[in-house]
């Protein structure tokens, strides 16, 4: 395994960052000045020499070194030319059932869960969104736990499910989703056959006060009922009338119009092939409706991943093996003739649409789809698609932020939280850059990414 820092000055730099921002932690309400940097806002922009100050967890201000004036007693971080950019969002995953030695309801649990999310962080993600196959409530707990200090990790945001009745996941994924619900006793998935079962089933959502609704439309290439329009509009429309916003699980670009016209807030399996035209970009543009390419999921089966240290250093040596050995005997066509040139025409009829596309990785699925570094692979797949490194990491900050809900987040912006990265170069030279992480902070707070690689390998 490689180290996390592979030359002693670097682990100089690196201790004394952290050395200094921990006496600013420990004292709460004591600035912290970084300079010496470049900003990636989040929002399209950059500052090319810039100041940021953090108390509280909050950001206090940023701005340009030149006129910004600097509060008195702060400490002050040199960054040392460094790359600053605001965490990032995977807005599409299925936390909790991915062990690494294992996947399934049996690792489904508050340990797994907290260990997912500190694998996020790891990566320098600050926020994840779960999407309909965890119980609410014991979320709701460990998200709880996070905010109280117990421990620290990504943000966990969940979505109650809805599909046919006894639908929804593929088949081996509904059966641990299933067993989920039994071992904890809390609901998961809710079915609706009938327009009014989908508004009550609403209700009850809006109830619990949840914020999302994650429903299926996909009929599993005939192996499951594909839920009706008239269901899912009348879901939708409920969903509306208490402010609860629905995203879907589709497959297929004929479903799109109906459920663009529904007003669900966005696809997380969003195509962006031929069949998805310019009226069809157009409408979901107008009508603010955000996209989830998740191309990764189907591309990084063609790659032989053991042999990559970003994700190998945070693995156990005996899961590295595995996944070589796994691919060396897989049968894998890879991708037909015109698949890379649909993709390059898809993308760009959305993003001429100015089509919201947003991070989103299905991480945590299946087995070995994993958490963190799907996200930075997704980022590397939107720019060989055409968009600009600086595109990739709006999609994966500000503008995952935005369609989560996540006001408080996202962007490096005065009064949001101190969620950011350090690179030691800058993404917006080449995208990969995002993998150089020199240290990550949540809500103000370094996170000891040493410390959790040692734990997971």
């Amino acid at each position: 395994m490689k180290t996390l820092f592979e030359a002693p000055l670097l682990l100089a730099l690196a201790l004394l960052l952290h050395a200094e921002a921990a006496t600013a932690q420990s004292t709460g309400e004591t600035a912290v000045v970084y300079q010496n940097a470049s900003f990636i806002t989040g929002d399209g922009s950059v500052l090319t020499d810039g100041v940021m100050v953090v108390r509280a967890g909050l950001i206090d201000l940023i701005g340009s070194r030149a006129s910004t004036t600097l509060p008195a007693g702060a400490v002050s971080v040199d960054l040392q030319g460094r790359t600053v950019m605001p965490a990032l969002i995977d807005a599409h995953a299925h936390i909790g059932y991915e062990a690494y030695t294992g996947w399934g309801a049996e690792y489904y649990g508050q340990q797994n869960i907290v260990e997912n999310l500190q694998r996020y962080a790891w990566y320098g993600f600050g926020a994840v969104f779960s999407a309909g196959s965890d119980p609410v409530e014991l979320a709701r707990e460990i998200e709880a736990a996070r905010q109280a200090g117990d421990y620290q990790g990504a943000r966990l945001l969940v979505a109650s499910g809805m599909a046919p009745p006894g639908q929804g996941p593929n088949a081996a994924f509904l059966a641990h989703v299933l067993a989920v619900e039994e071992r904890t006793g809390q609901r998961i998935l809710r079915g609706a056959a009938t327009a009014e079962q989908g508004r009550e089933a609403v209700r009850e959502i809006a109830a619990t006060g949840s914020r999302f609704i994650k429903i299926w439309v996909d009929d599993r290439g005939g192996t499951q009922e594909k839920m009706p329009a008239e269901v899912y509009s009348a879901i939708a429309d409920e969903a509306r009338s208490h402010g609860i916003r629905v995203l879907v699980h589709q497959q297929a670009a004929e479903d799109m119009p109906g459920l663009i016209d529904a007003g669900i807030s966005g696809f997380l399996h969003g195509r962006i092939g031929p069949d998805v035209d310019e009226a069809m970009a157009r409408a979901m543009a107008e009508n603010e409706i955000f996209l989830v390419p998740n191309l990764g999921l189907g591309e990084l089966r063609w790659e032989r991943l053991a042999d990559d240290p970003f994700l190998s250093d945070v693995l156990p040596a005996a899961v590295v093996q595995r996944l070589g050995e796994a691919f060396d005997t897989r049968q894998s066509a890879g991708p037909g003739p015109t698949y890379e040139q649909d993709l390059r025409v898809g993308f760009a009829r959305l993003q001429a649409a100015s089509v919201d596309i947003v991070l989103g990785t299905d991480a945590g699925a299946v087995r070995d789809h994993f958490f963190g570094y799907a996200g930075h692979r997704e980022l590397e797949i939107f720019v060989r698609l055409g968009m600009t490194p600086l595109q990739a990491i709006s999609a994966a900050t500000g503008r995952a932020a935005h369609h989560l809900g996540l006001e408080d987040a996202g962007t490096l912006t005065a009064g949001k939280r101190a969620d950011f990265i350090v690179l030691d170069a800058s993404p917006l030279e080449d995208i990969r850059n995002t993998r150089r992480i020199h240290s990550v902070f949540l809500a103000g707070d370094a996170f000891d990414r040493s410390a959790f690689q040692q734990t997971a390998q």
